[in-house]
């Protein structure tokens, strides 16, 4: 349902992954050790020059003004080992071009505190941005862990999906097939009530394989029972062989029952529509079917009324030869409730099957 929504939105805008997997990516060449250690070396002689151009540009002092972007840029761009290396050569340039006495080594209060205050800042630095660089590691695996993670999740998932659809698909088709090995025996009986009794089990066992088929979705878990009223009533009803018999299913959404309830159920709705298509429309190729559930105090009340030719004179249950309906009122009573049959107001038949239920609602589809 649109509730006046638009049907699409705009895409949403894509984050720019480069940074970050520039990122991930740090330290450079750490397959390549020689060449990061001379580019360190390199980066940390430039930031001499470039510190000797600007001397005359800077007020006294400032040794280290174009130094520790070096070193934090060695460390940042090529790692731990390189930053040090860089921080050891851009400290003694500090001291013997930009520390007085200048172009030497000598050392003095001053000259040590300096010296004492440039080691502190660049072993801070260079720590920051190891465990920086090591936590994005971290993340980054991880982060790729997830992924395959995800990726094998997905197909186990797909994997199971199609290997549940396939067993359901099995079990129906061999239910199906040992009811067309009932059908096929009876052509060597002669006798009209057993030929009779092969017909209506492989009548029951096609449905029951039918039937298997709409016990989940694809997903294996259990469906909705409105939905599968729903599709077992069409199902029925076009085996049934009379086009012109409409329907109609009512039931509350979400209402589910365990397979082992749910396909006595569904025998039971079968055999009353059976009932009402052999017996009520017998002369007829045209009515109304409609199927009902309701839930009335901690049951289920399911009832198929037809506008059928009715049920004959003195008709009563107890003592019915039918055996669809000692079927029906066996597996009723498995199920902890009651099946009946009785005259429809103005005209037809209704069966009515009550069984008790929890509440147990699922999502509906």
């Amino acid at each position: 349902m649109n509730h006046g929504l638009p049907l699409s939105s705009p895409p949403m805008p894509l984050v720019d992954q480069r940074p970050r997997r520039l990122l991930e990516r740090l330290p450079l060449l750490t397959d390549r050790p020689i060449a990061a250690y001379m580019l360190a070396v390199g980066l940390s002689v430039g930031a001499c020059v470039l510190r000797m151009a600007s001397d005359h540009l800077l007020p006294p002092g400032f040794p280290y003004l174009t130094f520790f972007p070096a070193v934090i840029i060695c460390a940042f761009l090529l790692g731990r080992g390189p930053g040090t290396l860089a921080a050891v050569l851009c400290g003694l340039m500090a001291w013997y071009f930009f520390i007085p006495p200048i172009n030497g080594f000598a050392l003095g209060v001053d000259t040590a505190v300096a010296l004492l205050f440039y080691a502190g800042v660049v072993t801070v630095d260079i720590m920051l941005v190891d465990w920086m660089q090591t936590a994005n590691h971290r993340l980054r695996d991880e982060r790729e862990r997830n992924a395959d993670l995800a990726l094998r999740s997905t197909q186990l998932a797909e994997r199971t999906e199609i290997l549940f659809g396939e067993l359901q698909h099995r079990v129906s088709n061999n239910l199906q097939m040992i009811g067309a090995v009932l059908s096929l025996q009876k052509r060597g009986v002669t006798d009209p009530a057993a030929i009779q009794a092969l017909d209506n089990a492989a009548t029951r066992l096609t449905l029951i394989g039918r039937i298997q088929r709409q016990l989940y979705d694809t997903s294996g878990s259990q469906i909705a029972l409105h939905q599968f009223l729903r599709d077992l009533a069409a199902d029925v009803i076009e085996a049934g062989g009379k086009p012109g018999i409409a329907h109609s299913v009512s039931a509350p959404e979400g209402i589910t029952l365990p397979p082992d309830a749910l396909i006595p159920l569904a025998l039971i709705l079968a055999e009353a529509i059976a009932n009402a298509i052999e017996h009520g429309f017998a002369t007829r190729d045209d009515g109304r079917i409609a199927i009902d559930l309701v839930e009335v105090a901690g049951h289920l009340h399911l009832s198929v009324v037809d506008d059928g030719a009715g049920l004959p004179p003195a008709f009563d249950l107890r003592t019915s030869i039918s055996l669809g309906s000692k079927i029906a009122t066996t597996l009723a009573r498995q199920l902890g409730g009651s099946f009946e049959v009785l005259n429809a107001d103005p005209v037809g038949a209704m069966s009515i099957l009550v069984i008790p239920h929890h509440d147990q609602r699922a999502p509906t589809r």
